[in-house]
């Protein structure tokens, strides 16, 4: 394995300085969160787990950049079938006009319980909500709802933000303080790991990046976990290998009453 020192020399060099230096930093997050996270990814790992073997529904939600995780495990080629995405429309990316009005969403208080309470989630079910800072309304209320309506609530943010930031909630609290379980991304208040001279505002967001392996590590762990336990984890194959489509239309026909997506 190369070491930190030798990576930096190699993608330091010439014009390639930067994209080096975000590479590096990346995978220095990626490895910080593989060492530090470990715990609380086995933790969630087993929820998702109990959850999949009781008959339970698995969701995922994420607002603006923080929905690219929440999708990324949805309908994946390699993941759980059975991972839903809870949609709320006009901040689910930012396809809405203008992409303000996403972040705007964010912060209306009631949002999120009226989701809920449309969605199919019931007692017994896992929501994972991805949220960078955990400090709007939408991700702190969607946590609040959903516990109080008997779901495992499984959080992905930066825990940093809730000792440097403030709340926009009316509670003060953040998302990591209404979770079961919580996956701390690491990421620095702000999201951006560059400086250059020339550049007036830091660059480089890598939350994305770290989301995202953060996320399908644990898919990963709760996969090995059914199987552990003797139970054939629902997992997707491609549909661009030969019999996938075939494959997917049995776990479909097997698991509908899980599935929403297909709706």
């Amino acid at each position: 394995m190369s070491s930190t020192s030798d990576r930096g020399e190699r993608g330091n060099s010439g014009e390639n300085k930067l994209a080096g230096q975000y590479f590096d930093a990346a995978i220095g997050l990626l490895e910080r969160v593989r060492d530090e996270e470990g715990a609380a990814v086995a933790a969630a790992a087993r929820a998702i787990a109990d959850t999949v073997e009781s008959g339970g529904r698995l969701f995922a939600f994420g607002a603006g950049h923080s929905s690219l995780a929440a999708q990324d495990v949805v309908y994946r080629a390699g993941g759980l079938a059975l991972m839903n995405l809870l949609a709320v429309p006009g901040v689910v990316g930012v396809d809405v006009m203008p992409a303000t009005l996403g972040s705007a969403l964010e912060r209306v208080d009631g949002l999120a319980g009226a989701v809920l309470d449309t969605s199919p989630a019931r007692p017994g079910d896992l929501l994972v909500i991805i949220s960078l800072s955990g400090r709007n309304s939408l991700p702190v209320e969607m946590a609040m709802n959903a516990r109080a309506l008997g779901l495992t609530v499984v959080g992905v943010t930066s825990v940093a933000y809730a000792s440097q930031t403030r709340s926009r909630h009316t509670s003060g609290t953040f998302l990591k303080d209404h979770c079961d379980i919580v996956l701390d991304s690491k990421i620095s208040i702000g999201d951006a790991e560059l400086t250059a001279p020339g550049v007036a505002a830091p660059f480089g967001p890598a939350s994305s990046v770290v989301t995202n392996a953060l996320l399908q590590a644990t898919m990963a762990a709760a996969a090995g976990e059914l199987a552990e336990r003797g139970f054939d984890p629902p997992m997707l194959r491609s549909g661009n290998v030969d019999g996938g489509h075939e494959w997917n239309g049995r776990v479909f026909s097997e698991y509908g009453d899980r599935i929403f997506y297909r709706h």
